[in-house]
C-alpha cells in the first residue's frame, strides 16, 4: 500500500502522464543572440497590465513569442562563486561516490541492477520483435515519427524566425514538469518539451498497438517505458530545463552542491542505495504529533502489539472494535494526526478500539506464515478483546491486505464455526485478484522466483525495496519530483505527515510474502475456492456475517472495480460503497473536511460499470455512513472501558514499540 499522486500535497511535483518512452537525442542548435535579434522585430511597446491579462489568457498552443524577452531574463553568474562551487561540487561527487561504492566493496550490498536491466530489455524486445517481423509494420512505426519529427522542425523554424507556429505535439495542460512559461516562449526549449512528449506517445503507441502480446507483457512494457521517459525528460536535466538553467545560474551553482550533499546524505540513509528524502521528517514524532490518539498496549507477541486505546464518551457500544491494517505498511495511516485520524474519530462515536501493530519483521520471522499471521495476529487478538472487554463478539475492520487476510481468516472461521467475528468492514481490500492493479506487473513466475531469491540470505524482503516498486508505479509524481527538487534545485522537501508514513518503510517475511503473491496475485486462489490454510480448504460464499465493503474510485492498487468483483463472492449482505480519490485519500476522509465523495447503490451484482451508473452519489466523507452502519449491527451500549482495568494489563502507551522499528 503506498500513496497515489492524488494524495500528495499541492504544488510539489507534477501531476500524472500517459505511460511513455524514451527523449528524442536530436535538438536543434539555440541560435546566437545576434541571431534572434536580426530575426525577430523587437514587439510594441505595452502597458503591464496588458501584458498580464495577455499573458493569463493565453491557451497553452500559443506559440509565438519574442525569445529575447526570455533569454535576457538569465542572470549571470557570480564567477568567483561558480569556481568555488564547481570545486565544493567535485568534492560532494566523491561523498556519493563513497557512499555508493562502500557497502558493495564490503559485501553488504549484492547488485541485481542486472536481472531488472534483462527483464526491462527481455519485454521491450517483445515489442521491437513484433514489429521488426514485419517489415512494412516497421515502416509505418518509423515513418509516423519522422513525419511528427519533420512537422516540429518546421514550426521550429518558423518559431526562430519569429512567425506563429501551433504545437505539434503540446504537453498535457496539467503536466507541471512543463509549467514554467519558457517551456513556451523559448523555441529552444519549445523544442525539447515537444519532442519528448512526441516520442513517449509515439513509443506508447507502439506498446499498445502490439496487439499479438499478451496483457501481462504488455503492462510491463508499458511500466518499463514510464521509467525510461520519468528518467529523460528534459524537466529532469539542468541544460535542458529553463527553471534550472536559471535557479543554476542565479545562485552560481550553489544549488547543485546543496544538491549533491543531500544526494550523499539520502545514499548513506539507503546503505549504499538511494533513498530519495520526499519530506522533512524531522518535524513528526510518532507519540506526541503522529500516531498520538492515548491508548494501551495490551498485548504483545512475536508478531504484532495489540492498542486498546482510551475512551473519549462516557459510554461505548457494547461490540468491540477489532482493526487489521497492511503489514506492507505501519498502522498509522488511520492515525496521522488529531485531524485526520480514523482511529481518533471512532473512538469518538463510542467504539472500543483496538488495533493491531504488526512487528517490522527480520530473520526471526522469516518462516512465519499467511496462517501465523492470521493466528497469531488476528485469533490472538480476538482472544485478548475477550479478557479486557469480557466479549466474545467483534466487529472488525481489514485496510488493504490486512483486508485480504481478514478475509480468509474469516473464510477459515466459516469452516470452522467461529463466530468470534460478527460484522466486518474491507478497506480497499481485494479478495479477487483477476483484475488487480498496477502491482500485478511485479508478479510473474520469473519475479516471483527473483523475489525469492533475494529473501533467501536474510530471510526478509528489504523495505526499500517495496517502497521502490510503489514509487515506480508513479516515477514522475513519487521519484523525479523528489529528485529535481532535492538535487538539482538544493531545496528541502517540505513537511507532510503522509510522506513521512509512505516513506517509513518494512520488511517482508519470506514465508508470508511468497504465500501472498502466489495464492492472490499470481494464481488467484481465494475467489477458485483452492486456497488452503490450515488444513482447510477456503470458501468465501460461506462467510455469511454483514459486510461493509469499501473501495475507491481512483484507487490503482486495489481498483473499485476489483474490489467489486471481489465482493460478489461473499454469500452475506455486503454494503459496496465507493469513495472519491484514491488508496489513501479516499480512506483517509475526516467528515469536517467536506472534501470528495462516496457513491452507494444496491448490492454488488453483475457489472461494475451498471452499478456505478445507477449509484447514488454523496457529497463529503463516507465515515458517518459507515458509523450508522456499524451502529446498527450492535446498538447496545455500556459503561466506557479503561485500558488496562480489565484481565489484560497496560505493557506501555499507544503506539507501542513495534512501530517505532525503522527497516
Amino acid at each position: 500500500m503506498a500513496i497515489d499522486p492524488t494524495e500528495r500535497p499541492r504544488g510539489r511535483g507534477p501531476a500524472r502522464e500517459p505511460a511513455v518512452a524514451a527523449a528524442p537525442s536530436k535538438t536543434p542548435p539555440a541560435p546566437t543572440q545576434a541571431a534572434r535579434l536580426a530575426a525577430e522585430p523587437a514587439p510594441p511597446a505595452q502597458k503591464p497590465e496588458i501584458v498580464e491579462a495577455a499573458a493569463a489568457k493565453e491557451p497553452v498552443a500559443a506559440r509565438a513569442r519574442p525569445r529575447e524577452e526570455a533569454s535576457a531574463s538569465l542572470p549571470l553568474p557570480n564567477i568567483e562563486a561558480l569556481s568555488h562551487n564547481i570545486a565544493r561540487l567535485i568534492e560532494e561527487g566523491g561523498k556519493v561516490a563513497a557512499a555508493f561504492l562502500a557497502p558493495r566493496e564490503s559485501g553488504e550490498i549484492k547488485s541485481t541492477f542486472g536481472d531488472e536491466i534483462s527483464d526491462a530489455v527481455a519485454t521491450l524486445g517483445k515489442v521491437a520483435e513484433h514489429y521488426y517481423t514485419d517489415p512494412q509494420r516497421a515502416f509505418q512505426a518509423q515513418a509516423a515519427l519522422s513525419t511528427q519529427f519533420m512537422a516540429l522542425w518546421a514550426a521550429t523554424l518558423h518559431r526562430l524566425n519569429g512567425e506563429p507556429a501551433p504545437p505539434v505535439a503540446a504537453p498535457e495542460a496539467n503536466d507541471k514538469r512543463f509549467a514554467d512559461p519558457e517551456w513556451r516562449s523559448n523555441p529552444y526549449y519549445d523544442f525539447l518539451a515537444q519532442a519528448y512528449v512526441m516520442t513517449t506517445r509515439w513509443a506508447n503507441d507502439l506498446v499498445v498497438r502490439a496487439d499479438e502480446l499478451d496483457p501481462h507483457t504488455r503492462d510491463k512494457a508499458q511500466f518499463y517505458l514510464r521509467q525510461l521517459a520519468g528518467a529523460l525528460s528534459p524537466s529532469n536535466f539542468v541544460a535542458t530545463s529553463p527553471e534550472l538553467m536559471r535557479a543554476t545560474l542565479a545562485e552560481s551553482g550553489e544549488n547543485l552542491v546543496r544538491g549533491m550533499h543531500m544526494m550523499a546524505q539520502d545514499i548513506e540513509a539507503g546503505h549504499g542505495n538511494l533513498r530519495i528524502r520526499q519530506t522533512d521528517a524531522s518535524k513528526f514524532t510518532l507519540g506526541e504529533n503522529m500516531a498520538a490518539t492515548p491508548g494501551k498496549v495490551v498485548l504483545r507477541n512475536e508478531l504484532m502489539e495489540l492498542i486498546q486505546y482510551a475512551p473519549s464518551t462516557a459510554s461505548v457500544y457494547k461490540r468491540p472494535l477489532l482493526i487489521v491494517p497492511p503489514w506492507i505498511n505501519k498502522f498509522y495511516v488511520l492515525d496521522l494526526n488529531p485531524e485526520k485520524s480514523f482511529i481518533r474519530w471512532a473512538v469518538a462515536q463510542g467504539l472500543t478500539v483496538f488495533v493491531i501493530s504488526w512487528v517490522n519483521p527480520d530473520e526471526r520471522q522469516a518462516n512465519k506464515s499467511f496462517d501465523e499471521y492470521m493466528r497469531e495476529g488476528i485469533f490472538a487478538a480476538l482472544d485478548a478483546i475477550e479478557q479486557a472487554t469480557g466479549e466474545r463478539e467483534a466487529a472488525a475492520i481489514g485496510y488493504c491486505v490486512g483486508g485480504t487476510l481478514l478475509a480468509v481468516a474469516l473464510a477459515y472461521m466459516a469452516e470452522s464455526g467461529d463466530k468470534r467475528i460478527s460484522s466486518a468492514t474491507l478497506f480497499a481490500a481485494q479478495v479477487d485478484f483477476s483484475d488487480a492493479g498496477d502491482l500485478k506487473i511485479f508478479v510473474d513466475d520469473e519475479q516471483i522466483k527473483s523475489i525469492e531469491e533475494k529473501m533467501a540470505d536474510k530471510g526478509y524482503l528489504e523495505g526499500s525495496q517495496m517502497a521502490g516498486a510503489f514509487n515506480m508505479l508513479r516515477p514522475n509524481e513519487l521519484i523525479w519530483s523528489y529528485f529535481v527538487n532535492n538535487y538539482l534545485r538544493g531545496k528541502e522537501p517540505m513537511p507532510f505527515d503522509l510522506l513521512v508514513w509512505n516513506s517509513d518503510a518494512t520488511r517482508m517475511p519470506a514465508a508470508n510474502h511468497l504465500f501472498y503473491l502466489r495464492n492472490c496475485y499470481l494464481e488467484n486462489n481465494l475467489t477458485r475456492g483452492r486456497m488452503a490454510v490450515g488444513g482447510k480448504t477456503l470458501d468465501l460464499s460461506k462467510v455469511t456475517i454483514p459486510i461493509y465493503e469499501l473501495a475507491a474510485r481512483e484507487d490503482h492498487i486495489a481498483p473499485a472495480r476489483s474490489v467489486f468483483i471481489g465482493a460478489q463472492y461473499f454469500g452475506g449482505p455486503v454494503r459496496y460503497v465507493m469513495a472519491g480519490s484514491g488508496h489513501i485519500a479516499g480512506v483517509v476522509n475526516p467528515p469536517d473536511k467536506n472534501k470528495y465523495q462516496y457513491w452507494t447503490g444496491g448490492p454488488p451484482r453483475g457489472e461494475f460499470n451498471v452499478w456505478l451508473k445507477d449509484a447514488a452519489e454523496h457529497p463529503g466523507s463516507w465515515w458517518p455512513d459507515w458509523a450508522a452502519w456499524i451502529a446498527a449491527q450492535a446498538p447496545q451500549q455500556v459503561p466506557a472501558r479503561t485500558p488496562g482495568e480489565g484481565k489484560l494489563k497496560a505493557l506501555g502507551d499507544a503506539p507501542g514499540e513495534y512501530v517505532r522499528v525503522k527497516a
